[in-house]
């Protein structure tokens, strides 16, 4: 168990790697980043990914659904009276569905500051902005305007919690905490400068 005073100072978060990443055979590229940073890996499985679990890790709000939507109709050239919440609901069904494709690559990934850090490997969502070295970066190339055409969602290699809060409630959607194991990495004393690593 992490000492009291440390425990504030480790963060869980979740990042599930998407149907593509996987028939690609990105895993072990993908969660080789993770680790050799200095993360901890503290749950993984593979699973097909159901609607239930998908409908809930995907939930937006109508302020979310509608903000979308707008896009969505300037983009796909939609007559101006649809409905911005349709099409903002249209996101989320395609991005459950591509989900569904394959199977997926559930993970915990914990350690200091671990939502930023992954967030910082992982690159921004939108692949033209990712930057070569990030996981976007390095094995993505997709632009909105080629997934809008194709009418599908952008490529973006995985998912990752976008912060603290979103990270421990995603977690419970994805694992019972009996699949998340508690454990010291050897590693963690020379990782860390720590002496009192028990």
């Amino acid at each position: 168990m992490v000492n009291k005073g440390k425990e504030k100072m480790i963060e869980r978060t979740l990042i599930i790697i998407k149907p593509d990443a996987v028939q690609r055979g990105l895993v072990g590229e993908i969660t080789h980043r993770f680790e050799k940073v200095g993360l901890k890996l503290a749950a993984m499985k593979m699973l097909f990914a159901t609607k239930e679990q998908l409908e809930e890790h995907y939930h937006k709000d109508d302020e979310w659904l509608t903000k979308k939507g707008v896009g969505i109709i300037k983009n796909k050239k939609y007559a101006d009276d649809y409905d911005p919440k349709k099409a903002g609901r249209e996101i989320v069904d395609a991005l459950i569905d591509d989900m569904r494709l394959s199977p997926v690559i559930a993970m915990v990934i914990e350690g200091h500051n671990a939502v930023a850090v992954v967030k910082k490997i992982t690159g921004p969502t939108n692949i033209e902005e990712a930057l070569p070295g990030t996981i976007r970066g390095d094995y993505s190339h997709d632009t909105y305007g080629l997934a809008n055409v194709s009418d599908r969602p952008i490529i973006t290699i995985l998912h990752a919690s976008g912060e603290k809060d979103e990270a421990e409630k995603e977690i419970k959607i994805w694992f019972p905490d009996n699949e998340i194991f508690d454990y010291e990495k050897m590693d963690a004393a020379w990782h860390y400068r720590k002496r009192d690593v028990k």
